[in-house]
């Protein structure tokens, strides 16, 4: 977003140095990562005003957990801004679940939603170049696999589509469980594909601040994103230890800040009307919102 200002008065402004933030002081829990990604997205939606949203992996990964399927809260999410879903999935029971789920939907003016079956990596191209989205349209894509789903050149796709700012990545590291996935994996084609490259065995045995700290390392020097985060998502039953790793990729200079107040929010309410139009207020005019924040934010707060 060129030339806008600082979202929020108490964070620094953008320079080559990674910010730094306070720890958050309610852990996610690996049942809540769904309410990071859509409490992001409110926060994205009512600076953009639009946006296009791609889900890799859009299945339920509860079955009895509506409430952490990110699909379903991304979808409806007040206010109704994202423009253009694209819902991938490779199980065949999950992609009649995503067919149920977008039936139950509102119709919206000027909303598309498609459900997309197969594998994503095989698909994303056609996807992409399909798609329509133009370049100045906010785009996100959603890749929360399980361990070795997403292949690096999907990424490679993804980050080579836009001309300005790249698409912004949402990408689930399976941090609790990855070495022993990867010494019980017989099908080392399918390591290979996922890291992008045959030195995968120097992941196995590495502490997990080093290890997430390459792949974030990776998504900027091979990728060229110029913002890589990664944020811990924890085990309520497992002693609290870390289970994913959610590493977040974006060109936006606002992007980390919007991110780390949705870590630090996404189990709380949403938060009271004149907090959110002050935090909103520098950026109107800014940005191509065609509403002052204080009637944006209101429409959201109502659910409308």
């Amino acid at each position: 977003m060129k030339g806008q200002l600082s979202l929020f008065q108490d964070s620094p402004p953008p320079t080559d140095k990674p910010l730094k933030f306070k720890p958050a002081e309610r852990p996610i829990w690996t049942e809540n990562k769904a309410k990071l990604i859509e409490r992001y997205m409110f926060y994205f939606v009512l600076i953009t005003k639009h946006g296009a949203y791609i889900d890799g992996f859009a299945g339920p990964q509860y079955l009895d957990k509506e409430n952490a399927w990110a699909a379903k809260l991304v979808l409806e999410s007040k206010p109704a801004l994202l423009r253009k879903f694209w819902l991938c999935e490779l199980d065949p029971a999950s992609v009649s679940r995503l067919n149920d789920l977008v039936a139950s939907q509102p119709k919206v003016h000027g909303r598309s939603i498609e459900v997309i079956p197969g594998d994503f990596n095989r698909n994303v191209d056609k996807l992409l170049k399909g798609s329509n989205i133009a370049d100045k349209t906010a785009t996100f894509c959603l890749l929360d696999q399980r361990t070795f789903e997403c292949e690096w050149q999907t990424m490679v796709t993804l980050s080579q589509h836009r001309r300005d700012y790249k698409i912004e990545l949402f990408y689930f590291l399976a941090t609790g469980w990855i070495d022993r996935s990867i010494k019980a994996l017989r099908d080392r084609q399918i390591l290979q594909r996922w890291w992008g490259r045959d030195d995968f065995e120097t992941l196995q045995g590495m502490n997990s601040f080093d290890r997430r700290q390459l792949f974030c390392q990776r998504m900027k020097d091979e990728l060229g994103y110029k913002h890589v985060y990664a944020y811990p998502i924890y085990s309520r039953e497992n002693g609290g230890r870390i289970l994913y790793h959610m590493i977040h990729a974006s060109d936006h200079d606002e992007a980390p800040k919007i991110m780390n107040r949705a870590y630090r929010n996404a189990l709380n309410n949403r938060e009271e009307l004149k907090r959110l139009q002050r935090d909103l207020s520098a950026l109107w005019g800014n940005t191509g919102m065609g509403e002052k924040p204080k009637s944006l934010v209101m429409k959201a707060l109502k659910g409308k």
